[in-house]
C-alpha cells in the first residue's frame, strides 16, 4: 500500500506548481478596449467637434440620434476610416525572463486598420423620425513580434466590436427634439504570448523537488537540457450584449444650437477557449516525468486547453456639445466628452473549472475629451473643415501593458466636402494624433517569470476617412 505522506506530497507539490505556473501564463490575458472616435467621415474634419449638436446628416444616429429632427429628407450615410497606429518600443535595462534570451527591442506593434460605418434615417411624418446606424465603438490591433522582449507579456491583442442602433426622435418644437436608442453590440477578442516553458519546467522541478516528488539533484539536470524553450498560448472569447442611449437638441437662438447625448455602459459576459502550443521536449530522465504531467494538465488545468469565461465592463460616455453659424460662410463648434473609464478595473479570465487563469490589474480612470472645430464654405459645392481636439488617456502609468499602450493625445484634423449634387455629398478627413510618449517599468512580482520590460513606447496616428452621403 502506498504510503499516505506521498499522496499529501505530491498534492502540496502540485498546488505550489500551479500556483506557479498562473504568474507564467498571466502574460496571456493582458488586454484592453478603448473608445474609437472614428464613427462618422464628415466628422473627422472637425475633429468630431460639435458631434451632439450639429446634426449635419445621418451619421448624427451615433453621436446624438435627437438631431434626426433636423434631417427633412431620407438620408444614408457610409464611411471607412483608415487607422494606422505607429506603436515602437525603445529598450532601456530590459531584464530576461528565466532560462531565456532576452529578445529584440525592434519592430512596431501598430498596423493598417479599416473601420466601416453605416447610416439610415428617414422622416416618419413632421414630429418623428427614425434611423439605424451600424459602427464599430471600441477596438484595433497591436501585434509585436514573436521574438521581441515582452512576448510573455504580449504578442497579439485584438478587440472588434459591432454595434447595431436602432434610433428614434421626436421634434417636440420648432426648437427642441429629443431622441433615444438601443444598441445591440457584439465583442471578439484574442489575446496571444509566449509563455517561458523552459523556466516553468525548472520551476516545477523545484515544486517537485521540495516536495518529495522527485530528488533535488535532478533540478539542474532539467536546467541544463531546456534552455530557451518556449510554449505559445491563444486565448479566444466573445459575447453580445445590450445597452441604450438618449439626448437631445436645442436651437437657443436661429444660429446657435446646444446638443447632449449619453450612452449607457454594457457589460459582456465572454466566453470562449484557451489553447497552448507545446514545444517538443528533449530526452529527459523518467524520473522527471511528474514534472511534465504536472505542467501539461496542472492543478485546475493550469496549463491545458479548455474553455474559459470573463467579465468585461465597457464605459458609459456623455457629450455636450455646441454649434453657432457665425454668417453664410463660417461655422463653429466645440465639444466636451466624459467616458467614464474607472468601471474597467481588471481583466480576468476564469477556466470552466472555477479556477482563475490569469487577472490583469487595469485601473483605468476617467476620462476627458475636449474639442473645436470650424468649418468654411466656399461655395454651394465646396467646403472645408479644421479641427483640434485634447484626448485623455484612460491608462495609468503603473498599469500599462504592451497589449495597449498609450498616452493623453492631441489631435490636428482637416477634411473637406464636395457637394457632387443635390441628392450627394462626398466627404473626406485626415487626422494626425500626437501622443505622450508613456514609460514602462514593468515589474509586479513577475520578473523571474516573464522578464522585465523597462523602457519608453513611441506612439502616433494617422486616420484617412471617406464618408458618401446620399439624400433621397
Amino acid at each position: 500500500m502506498q504510503d499516505p505522506s506521498i499522496g499529501i506530497k505530491q498534492t502540496r507539490a502540485a498546488a505550489a506548481i500551479g500556483a506557479l505556473m498562473l504568474a507564467f501564463a498571466a502574460g496571456q490575458a493582458q488586454g484592453a478596449a478603448f473608445a474609437l472616435q472614428e464613427n462618422s467621415g464628415s466628422g473627422l474634419g472637425n475633429a468630431f467637434a460639435g458631434g451632439a449638436a450639429a446634426a449635419e446628416d445621418a451619421s448624427t444616429i451615433w453621436s446624438n440620434p435627437a438631431g434626426m429632427a433636423k434631417l427633412t429628407s431620407p438620408q444614408a450615410a457610409v464611411a471607412v476610416h483608415l487607422i494606422t497606429p505607429s506603436i515602437k518600443f525603445r529598450n532601456d535595462n530590459s531584464l530576461p525572463a528565466a532560462s531565456q534570451p532576452l529578445g529584440n527591442g525592434d519592430g512596431d506593434a501598430g498596423s493598417l486598420n479599416v473601420v466601416p460605418n453605416l447610416y439610415l434615417s428617414m422622416p416618419v411624418n413632421s414630429q418623428f423620425s427614425i434611423g439605424l446606424g451600424i459602427n464599430a465603438p471600441f477596438g484595433l490591433t497591436t501585434e509585436w513580434s514573436g521574438d521581441w522582449l515582452g512576448r510573455y507579456q504580449a504578442v497579439k491583442s485584438d478587440v472588434q466590436t459591432i454595434n447595431v442602433n436602432p434610433a428614434i426622435s421626436w421634434k417636440v418644437s420648432d426648437t427642441f427634439a429629443v431622441g433615444a436608442g438601443i444598441d445591440w453590440q457584439h465583442v471578439k477578442a484574442q489575446f496571444t504570448s509566449h509563455v517561458n516553458y523552459s523556466g516553468a519546467l525548472g520551476q516545477a522541478a523545484l515544486g517537485a523537488a521540495a516536495g518529495g516528488l522527485i530528488p533535488a539533484s535532478l533540478v539542474p539536470t532539467i536546467a541544463s537540457l531546456t534552455p530557451g524553450l518556449d510554449a505559445t498560448s491563444d486565448l479566444h472569447a466573445s459575447d453580445s450584449a445590450w445597452g441604450w442611449n438618449a439626448g437631445f437638441i436645442w436651437d437657443v437662438t436661429p444660429q446657435t444650437r446646444i446638443g447632449a447625448q449619453y450612452r449607457s455602459s454594457i457589460k459582456y459576459g465572454a466566453s470562449g477557449d484557451v489553447r497552448f502550443d507545446y514545444p517538443t521536449l528533449p530526452a529527459l530522465p523518467p524520473a522527471l516525468a511528474p514534472v511534465v504531467g504536472l505542467l501539461a494538465g496542472g492543478v485546475n488545468g493550469v496549463l491545458a486547453n479548455g474553455g474559459i469565461t470573463g467579465n468585461i465592463k465597457l464605459p458609459d460616455i456623455a457629450n455636450a456639445s455646441i454649434f453657432h453659424r457665425l454668417n453664410d460662410q463660417w461655422d463653429v463648434m466645440g465639444d466636451v466628452q466624459f467616458t467614464h473609464w474607472s468601471v474597467f478595473k481588471n481583466l480576468t479570465f476564469v477556466r470552466t473549472t472555477g479556477a482563475v487563469l490569469a487577472s490583469t490589474p487595469e485601473n483605468f480612470r476617467d476620462t476627458w475629451r475636449v474639442s473645436a472645430g470650424a468649418t468654411y464654405h466656399w461655395n454651394d459645392a465646396w467646403s472645408f473643415r479644421g479641427g483640434l481636439a485634447w484626448d485623455e488617456t484612460p491608462i495609468n502609468s503603473t498599469d500599462i501593458t504592451p497589449r495597449l499602450p498609450d498616452g493623453n493625445r492631441t489631435w490636428l484634423s482637416l477634411g473637406t466636402q464636395y457637394r457632387m449634387s443635390r441628392n450627394l455629398a462626398l466627404d473626406a478627413g485626415f487626422s494626425y494624433v500626437f501622443v505622450n510618449n508613456p514609460n514602462s517599468n514593468q515589474n509586479a512580482g513577475s520578473t523571474a517569470a516573464n522578464g522585465l520590460i523597462n523602457g519608453t513606447y513611441n506612439l502616433s496616428v494617422t486616420i484617412l476617412s471617406g464618408q458618401l452621403t446620399y439624400t433621397f
